[in-house]
């Protein structure tokens, strides 16, 4: 898949605006993505926990190739600006970042992120100066690809019980010196923690909708001067969740959990047939 075009990833960096955030919604498959294309988004995100359950599996159980391969599903099924979930780069060394956003942006994305988890659960958060060296190398990769590859350097301490939000926007500060386009501390607690972390940095912020933050409103972030909304597994676990309905179907022999909204079904059957 050749890279994506200059012209879509300069559209795609240019949705990003603090003060006037957009929605960017999170499919795991190519029918998720074109349904929510259909519905109007002007850019897609790949979720990481959404296409481990593609392959039965939990979040962080899929390899750099089977991300990727979530990705380009994605990015085939759109037109859109389509950025990826690239988790901590599939590796703990500068080395791996880039490469793994060199391979990114030759899968067609137009941005990506990289976090700084370790993957073990005893230490879960990479050392700072190390984090920040593996931003610096994701950048140069970035710049090298040549189409203007956007990217997102996340601060993943909330959700992995390091929330000290002063470390974490000094982590954000420091990867936005080494070259990162886009900031992004997931796991937030409250409109205050977002209001610190948007004044904290000159680069847009991504907020994740999850948690508390679920009950504001657009405009309220729009003031904390986000740039970028999204959401996560938010729309795919529920998807996944929803196949629990069938135990009613075996237990109790019961098959009205079958309904649904007739409209809501034909308008993804719509969107769905392109």
């Amino acid at each position: 898949m050749p890279l994506a075009s200059q012209d879509k990833t300069a559209a795609f960096r240019a949705l990003h605006q603090p003060g006037a955030p957009f929605v960017i919604p999170n499919p795991w498959d190519a029918g998720s993505a074109r349904i929510l294309a259909g519905l109007g988004f002007k850019a897609l995100a790949t979720t990481s926990a959404g296409i481990a359950l593609t392959l039965g599996r939990p979040d962080y159980a899929v390899t750099r190739e089977e991300s990727l391969a979530g990705a380009a599903a994605v990015i085939g099924a759109v037109d859109l600006p389509v950025t990826a979930d690239l988790e901590n780069g599939f590796g703990l060394a500068p080395e791996d970042a880039a490469e793994t956003v060199r391979r990114g942006a030759e899968t067609g994305l137009c941005g990506g992120s990289i976090e700084d988890t370790t993957g073990d659960a005893d230490d879960p958060i990479v050392d700072a100066g190390l984090a920040a060296e593996r931003i610096a190398a994701a950048a140069e990769a970035a710049r090298a690809a040549g189409n203007g590859f956007v990217l997102t350097a996340r601060a993943d301490g909330f959700l992995n019980g390091r929330g000290d939000l002063d470390d974490v926007i000094a982590r954000l500060q420091a990867f936005e010196a080494q070259g990162a386009d886009v900031l992004y501390a997931p796991g937030l607690p409250d409109m205050a923690a977002v209001r610190a972390v948007c004044a904290g940095v000159s680069k847009p912020v991504n907020v994740l909708l999850y948690g508390a933050l679920t009950q504001h409103r657009a405009e309220e972030f729009a003031e904390a001067g986000a740039a970028r909304l999204s959401i996560g597994a938010g729309l795919a676990w529920p998807a996944y969740a929803s196949l629990a309905r069938a135990r009613a179907m075996l237990s109790e022999g019961r098959f009205d959990v079958l309904q649904t909204n007739p409209g809501e079904v034909a308008a993804a059957a719509a969107f769905l047939k392109g």
